[in-house]
Order: structure tokens, then C-alpha cells, then sequence
């Protein structure tokens, strides 16, 4: 391993081989970090911390800091994040409060850009880019592959699904289903995210499916729950369309996002 002479890290941290720490890091005794993970200058990474190998962590990020939650007492809650994340400049990720699962977790090939926050109790899939000053409010999800734009804020509780494309400057006040593309002050959807499900590979039958589904749901239906229920009555089920109407299904504390007036997705 290589440590800057300048760094100070914990007696008791965990610290596997090849890893590089930086010039002027502070790394707290509770703390593990896996192989090959490199650590600029002026980072901060302290509580119960679990970070996994090959992350590349740039200056000035903080990892593990208590919550901002006013009934936060000090309790030994933690952060995980997996391999091969990237996480740039001034990004912030906070260790949890107790009110969820004890942890913040951020899973594997993220691309955090700078000054990204993700807020106690969030849940982090893989594959997943947040660009610069995108932040998620305490207690938010976000599914594989989602693209969250700059400037984008959930909500505490937002559920963000896999695919998802919210795009800049967007408020996310209630939850985003998979495959989406969103927008707007507050978010409204705008159809499929078809730019992003072709270049995953997505078939062309499945793409039609989902808009199918996605006009029945928000442009025929008056209720999202009278939509599901139509989708499931006229439509052969394909697993992508599973998960669709599993997320629509699922207990939600913010509710879900409604359409746009706008028929641009046609």
C-alpha cells in the first residue's frame, strides 16, 4: 500500500494491499477499505465504513459523516460501497441514521461526478451515474443504470427505477418508474427513456411493449391503479413489463409521478 506521510489513518482501520492514500487524508479507525482503491488528497473517510476494491476516490470527498437528521444521536450506523465506483470531487455520502437498515449503501461502477450528495439511509444500485450536484434526499432509491442529470433533488423516500432518465435541474418529489424519462420543476414523465434502453440493447419488441404499456397507464387511464390493472387484463407479460408494474404495485410513501400533457413520446 501507499500512504502519503501526511495522512492520518486509524490504528485499527483496515487497510488492504495496493491501496493509495493521499496527501492530508483523515481515515478513522472504523473503517475498511478492499484492494487497489485509490484515495486523493484531502479526503475524509471515517464510522463504520465498508468500502469495497478498485473504487477511485478523488479530493476532497467525505464518506461516513453523521447524518443531517436532527434525532441522530451518535448510534453506530455505516456506509457500503462496492467496487469499482468512481467518485469525484467534494461528493458527499453520509453513514445512516436508524430508521431503515442501519446502513447507506452504494453498489458497484457507479460514476458519482463532483459535489454529489447522497443523503442517510440511501440505497444505491449499480451501474448508476449522478452528475455534478445531484442530490438525493435521506431514504431514496435508485435502480440500476438510472441517469440522474445535474442539479437534480429527491425527496426523502423517492424511489428512483432502473433506466430511469431524469434530466438537469428537475425536483423529484414522488417516485420514478423504470424505463422513464423525467422532467420539469417538479418531475413529470415524458414516455420511455428510448435513447437509453436502445443503447442497453433493449429489444425493439420489448421497447414497444413498454410504451404500449405506458400509454395505456398514463395517457388512457384516469387512475395509474386502473392502468395496471388494464395492462395486466390485455397484454401478454414479458419480464421487463414485470418489473414495471412490481414497482407501480409496491407500497410507496411518496406516490407515483404522473404524466406530462405533452404526447412528444408518440
Amino acid at each position: 500500500m501507499k500512504i502519503h506521510p501526511s495522512a492520518i489513518v486509524g490504528p485499527e482501520a483496515e487497510i488492504s494491499r495496493n491501496v493509495e492514500i493521499g496527501p492530508y487524508c483523515v481515515i478513522g479507525n472504523n473503517v475498511k477499505i478492499g484492494e487497489g482503491t485509490k484515495i486523493a488528497a484531502h479526503t475524509l473517510i471515517e464510522g463504520n465504513t465498508r468500502i469495497g476494491i478498485k473504487n477511485d476516490i478523488f479530493p476532497f470527498v467525505t464518506i461516513g459523516t453523521p447524518p443531517q437528521d436532527t434525532g441522530y444521536r451518535g448510534e453506530d450506523t455505516g456506509v457500503v460501497i462496492g467496487d469499482g465506483n468512481i467518485i469525484r470531487e467534494y461528493t458527499t455520502i453520509h453513514r445512516a441514521t436508524t430508521k431503515q437498515d442501519l446502513v447507506t449503501v452504494i453498489g458497484n461502477n457507479n460514476f458519482l461526478m463532483s459535489y454529489a450528495h447522497v443523503a442517510h439511509d440511501c440505497v444505491l444500485g449499480n451501474n448508476i451515474i449522478m452528475a455534478n450536484a445531484a442530490t438525493l434526499g435521506g431514504h431514496t432509491s435508485v435502480g440500476d443504470h438510472a441517469i440522474l442529470s445535474a442539479f437534480i433533488a429527491s425527496h426523502q423516500f423517492v424511489r428512483i427505477g432502473s433506466y430511469v432518465m431524469i434530466s438537469g435541474v428537475t425536483g423529484i418529489p414522488k417516485d420514478i418508474p423504470p424505463f422513464m424519462m423525467a422532467t420539469g420543476q417538479r418531475a413529470r414523465l415524458y414516455g420511455l427513456n428510448l435513447v437509453g434502453l436502445r443503447r442497453q440493447g433493449f429489444s425493439r419488441e420489448v421497447i414497444t411493449g413498454l410504451r404500449k404499456a405506458y400509454r395505456i397507464i398514463w395517457r388512457e387511464s384516469s387512475l395509474i391503479s386502473e392502468g395496471v390493472k388494464r395492462v395486466e387484463n390485455e397484454m401478454e407479460p414479458f419480464p421487463e413489463l414485470k418489473i414495471l408494474l412490481d414497482f407501480l404495485k409496491a407500497e410507496s410513501v411518496r406516490g407515483i409521478t404522473r404524466g406530462a400533457k405533452s404526447r412528444s413520446e408518440d
